[in-house]
């Protein structure tokens, strides 16, 4: 079966060559339990992980302790928020309406335990208002939770702003930046908590880690075995430790080439299409947004019917995450969108896989379904 041309990085990535040559050791030859102190299988393994730690401390520029595994974002996410409010019942949480699920419904969640919870509006961008969170800052202690770039249309969150209003507010921040990996320079050092996956940087499924920044504390929502400082229990998954690491290795040593690489390709998208076919629309193109991910707006189609006649690439309308769901982009509509133009868009991602010539066969596709 010949596989359509992938247009859906920002869904997935393969993994890259050399993050498999580096956990296939750990697989068959070194397979042994960081948690066996008392031979060498579990002396290699303890070391591979204490190497990943290095490279992930490296990539963000936070502390070795400061890192905790686990199986994903999603996880992280989960981790961080409800851990943090059991232990701290008292402070209000402040998200985003444009948030992935993974951080929208713990929010919810956590609301019903009697937790103040806010979400702020966008604008037909999607960027928040700094004021309105200054404001919302004004009522009391806050855990503040935002993704550093949004999944669907690629627009980049303000966090060194946020992280600004610390010197006038007390809050406890906390950043989805799994999007931002491979794209934007990580610095930790003034963020309480930050969550991640690998597989979106040509790293491992089912793998991912949470930073906590060494002042705060949170309550464990896995127990058993007590390890990762009793704060994630459960045998560590060295090969995807150890591919984590390579990855964001890669991932950060090439972010200049990879920018330039990908947006080269998301400009002529975006100007052939409005180009050829007048009535698209870039959806949040007035804002600052990353090199790889485009959200281009078919006004008159339906993006369900568009996926399926454009058989020859792999795109997708929104979140691989939420993709079964028959409801409309939640984060288009919260940006004013309608229901028929948020169903009518579609969400284009680049990686290192794709060249000019995917683009040609994309625009050759679009223009027999689009006459």
């Amino acid at each position: 079966m010949a596989l359509p041309i992938y247009l859906d990085y920002a869904a997935t990535t393969p993994l890259a060559p050399e993050v498999l040559n580096e956990m296939l050791p750990y697989f068959i030859e070194n397979f042994g339990n960081a948690g066996s102190r008392h031979h060498a299988y579990g002396w290699l393994a303890e070391e591979a992980v204490d190497e990943s730690r290095e490279r992930i401390a490296k990539a963000f520029l936070c502390k070795k302790n400061e890192i905790i595994f686990t199986s994903g974002a999603t996880e992280s996410i989960n981790l961080a928020l409800k851990g943090f409010l059991e232990l701290n019942p008292n402070y209000q949480i402040i998200s985003c309406a444009t948030e992935h699920k993974a951080t929208l419904e713990v929010v919810v969640d956590v609301a019903k335990r009697s937790i103040k919870t806010t979400f702020l509006e966008v604008n037909k961008e999607g960027e928040i208002s700094l004021e309105e969170l200054g404001t919302e800052l004004q009522k009391g202690k806050s855990l503040v939770s935002i993704m550093w770039v949004n999944n669907e249309t690629g627009l980049i969150h303000p966090i060194s702003e946020i992280i600004k209003l610390k010197e006038k507010y007390d809050f406890v921040l906390h950043v989805d930046a799994t999007q931002a990996l491979g794209k934007i320079k990580m610095d930790f050092s003034n963020i309480d908590f930050l969550s991640f996956s690998a597989h979106k940087i040509y790293g491992p499924k089912g793998m991912g880690g949470l930073l906590i920044n060494d002042s705060q504390k949170i309550n464990p929502q896995i127990l058993g075995g007590g390890q990762q400082r009793n704060m994630r229990s459960g045998t560590l998954n060295i090969p995807g430790i150890v591919g984590m690491g390579k990855a964001l290795e890669l991932a950060n040593n090439r972010i200049a080439a990879f920018n330039a690489h990908c947006q080269k390709l998301k400009s002529r998208l975006e100007s052939e299409i409005l180009k050829n076919h007048p009535k698209t629309k870039i959806n949040a193109s007035n804002s600052q947004r990353v090199s790889n991910i485009s959200n281009i707006c078919f006004d008159g189609f339906d993006g369900e019917y568009l996926m399926r006649k454009l058989h020859k690439v792999a795109i997708s309308n929104g979140s691989a995450c939420n993709s079964a769901t028959t409801f409309p982009s939640h984060v288009l509509t919260a940006m004013g969108m309608n229901e028929s133009d948020a169903f009518a868009s579609l969400r284009f991602s680049f990686g290192w896989g794709n060249s000019e010539k995917d683009l040609e066969v994309l625009f050759e596709n679009l223009g027999s379904v689009m006459k």
